[in-house]
C-alpha cells in the first residue's frame, strides 16, 4: 500500500506505481492513458468494469426488451433460435449509454423519472463497486499478469458516487491525478454536448433540483413534457459547474492536479512520469 501524498523522489522510487486519473468525460483521461505503454502498465477502465461485470445483466435485459417489441425477433428469441450478446469493449461503451438513456418524453425516446432514477442508482452502485475492485486488480495485475504498474482510467462521474469505501481504496492504493479543464476546454465540452448530448450519470439530489428548475423555466408541467435532448443540453453546463469543486476536493485531499493542456503535451511514458512529478513538486 502507498500513501497518496509523497515527494517527487518517493514517486520516482515507487517500484510498482498505481495511478488513478480523474476528470470530466472528454477532458483527455483516456488519451493520456493511451500514451502509457500497455506492455508494462495494466490499464483498468472503470467504465468497462461497470459494463461487463456489474451492469451486464441490466444492459442485456434492456436490449432484449427492445428486441421483443419486434415481431420477427420476438419469435426467434422465444424459441431460442438466436441470442443477443453484449459486445462492450474499452473503446466502445455505447451499451452503457444505451442503458442509462435520457430523461424526458417517451414519444422522443425519453424515460420516466422513476425508470431513469432506477437505472441511475444501478450505475452508481456499479461504479462504487468497480472502484472498490481497484485494490484487488492492482494485485492481480502484478501477481497474475506480471505488470509492473497500474493505471485506473475512471469515468467522469466517479466524483459523484459519495462512497467512503471506494474513496479509501483509491486513496490508499493509488496516486490520484486530477486533469482539470480550463475555461476554454469546458466551453468546448459544453459545445460538444450541445451538438450531441450523451446519456450521463447525475447525483440524484442535483438531478431533482435541476429538473424542477428546468420545468419552471420552460413552463412545463411534468418530466414527460421535456424533450430528452433539450434537457440533456440544458443540464450539461450545470453539471460541469457542479462537478468542478467535487473533483478539486478529491485532488486536494488525496492527490494532485494538472491542467488538461499539460496532459495534452504527454506523448510517452517518460512525459507521463514527468507530468506526475511536476504535479507533486507544485503541491510541496
Amino acid at each position: 500500500m502507498r500513501s497518496m501524498h509523497m515527494s517527487a523522489q518517493q514517486f520516482r522510487g515507487w517500484e510498482n506505481k498505481a495511478i488513478t486519473l480523474l476528470g470530466m468525460s472528454g477532458v483527455g483521461k483516456t488519451t493520456l492513458a493511451n500514451h502509457v505503454p500497455q506492455s508494462s502498465w495494466f490499464h483498468y477502465s472503470g467504465d468497462y468494469r461497470i459494463g461487463t461485470r456489474y451492469l451486464d445483466e441490466p444492459i442485456m435485459d434492456n436490449i432484449r426488451k427492445q428486441a421483443m417489441q419486434v415481431d420477427f425477433l420476438r419469435d426467434l428469441l422465444r424459441s431460442d433460435s438466436i441470442y443477443i450478446a453484449n459486445n462492450i469493449t474499452i473503446h466502445n461503451l455505447e451499451p452503457i449509454s444505451s442503458f442509462l438513456g435520457q430523461l424526458g418524453s417517451p414519444e422522443h425516446g425519453g424515460l420516466s423519472l422513476d425508470e431513469f432514477l432506477r437505472r441511475q442508482r444501478l450505475h452508481r452502485d456499479a461504479e462504487d463497486r468497480a472502484m472498490v475492485d481497484v485494490a484487488a486488480f492492482i494485485h492481480k495485475a502484478r501477481d497474475i499478469y506480471g505488470y509492473e504498474h497500474f493505471l485506473n482510467d475512471t469515468g467522469g462521474s466517479v466524483c459523484e458516487i459519495n462512497s467512503p469505501q471506494a474513496e479509501k481504496v483509491l486513496a490508499d492504493h493509488t496516486l490520484l491525478l486530477y486533469i482539470r479543464a480550463d475555461d476554454d476546454m469546458e466551453a468546448e465540452l459544453i459545445d460538444r454536448a450541445r451538438r450531441d448530448p450523451k446519456p450521463l450519470y447525475y447525483d440524484e439530489d442535483f438531478l431533482r433540483a435541476k429538473v424542477a428548475e428546468y420545468l419552471k423555466a420552460e413552463g412545463l408541467d411534468d418530466v414527460t413534457d421535456m424533450h430528452p435532448k433539450a434537457f440533456a443540453t440544458w443540464i450539461f453546463p450545470e453539471l460541469v459547474r457542479h462537478r468542478r469543486p467535487l473533483y478539486q476536493s478529491l485532488a486536494d485531499r488525496y492527490g494532485y492536479t494538472v491542467s488538461a493542456k499539460e496532459a495534452e503535451q504527454v506523448k510517452n511514458e517518460a512525459d507521463f512520469l514527468d507530468l506526475v512529478e511536476q504535479a507533486i513538486a507544485r503541491s510541496s
